[in-house]
């Protein structure tokens, strides 16, 4: 193997070590130029979620390590000019074992935490509220049936809206979500249309919303990222103007959550308002 092939390997490698302590190269809640690894992890879930993808990157890195080595040696060993007259065994128990079991192994060793992982991300028994999120073509609908049992709809903002008010291209909304900090969040997701995803990276969450079904799982902010804004989209090919579904979550105290629940019941009552029904006089 020449060194020309060598180096892609090896950047490759670099880059993926490197991607790991993604708290240098990730911001908050947000995306980064050239960012490298996974947002910097805010809720529980999220931080279980990077331990076993750190986990994942340096088995990987171990395997391939390993499995280069290995090549190379081969390449080395078992070149013309050192073995002009190859073996001609065809069975070695010992190695047909050990390339039986390893990867059983390795397996094992994925498996485990990745079940944990998955119980511990599918629901909160003891929630101290309900967000339901509705994915409809091409937005989304947010109710708080907890609140006051208001509804509003999330869109996003137009390019020029962003650029002139000085908030993110393709990611800023007009209606954010707001929750409160900790609190545990139970998050039921469905569809009026196709199957969407609701995907929040620095929470660690992407579930899919489905027509006629609800899907669960919860989520908790702790209080330092109070007044941190959360961006995430639709992570599900749902349609021509997928790329335009936006997730904004803003993270309040408790108190700001109380007085924007106030003036929320005020602004979208009328949306959660069923129309007058007119009815004909009997005269």
């Amino acid at each position: 193997m020449s060194i020309k092939m060598l180096f892609p390997i090896l950047l490759l490698g670099l880059a993926v070590l490197t991607g790991l302590d993604s708290s240098a190269v990730a911001a908050v809640g947000q995306p980064e130029p050239w960012q490298l690894g996974l947002q910097d992890a805010v809720s529980p879930v999220a931080v279980e979620g990077q331990k076993f993808f750190t986990l994942l990157v340096w088995l990987m890195t171990a395997v391939v390590v390993i499995v280069l080595v290995l090549l190379l040696y081969a390449l080395f060993r078992f070149s013309h000019k050192r073995n002009p007259t190859p073996s001609r065994t065809t069975h070695h128990t010992l190695l047909e074992v050990a390339w039986t079991v390893v990867p059983v192994l390795i397996l094992l060793i994925i498996a485990i935490p990745s079940f944990r992982l998955l119980y511990f991300a599918d629901h909160v028994e003891d929630a101290d509220m309900t967000l339901k999120i509705i994915g409809k073509q091409w937005y989304w609908t947010y109710e708080y049936p907890d609140n006051g049992d208001f509804t509003f709809d999330s869109l996003m903002i137009d390019e020029d809206t962003a650029v002139a008010e000085g908030k993110k291209r393709l990611l800023d909304v007009d209606n954010p979500v707001v929750l409160p900090v900790d609190t545990d969040i139970r998050l039921i997701m469905t569809s009026e249309d196709v199957i969407h995803s609701w995907a929040m990276p620095s929470l660690f969450i992407k579930l899919d919303a489905v027509p006629g079904r609800l899907n669960e799982t919860w989520t908790r902010i702790p209080a330092e990222f109070a007044g941190t804004m959360f961006y995430g989209q639709c992570s599900e090919l749902c349609g021509v103007n997928h790329a335009y579904m936006p997730i904004a979550v803003k993270a309040v105290t408790k108190e700001e959550y109380a007085d924007w629940v106030k003036t929320a019941q005020e602004q979208f009552a009328s949306a959660t308002m069923p129309a007058a029904v007119s009815v004909a006089s009997a005269e």
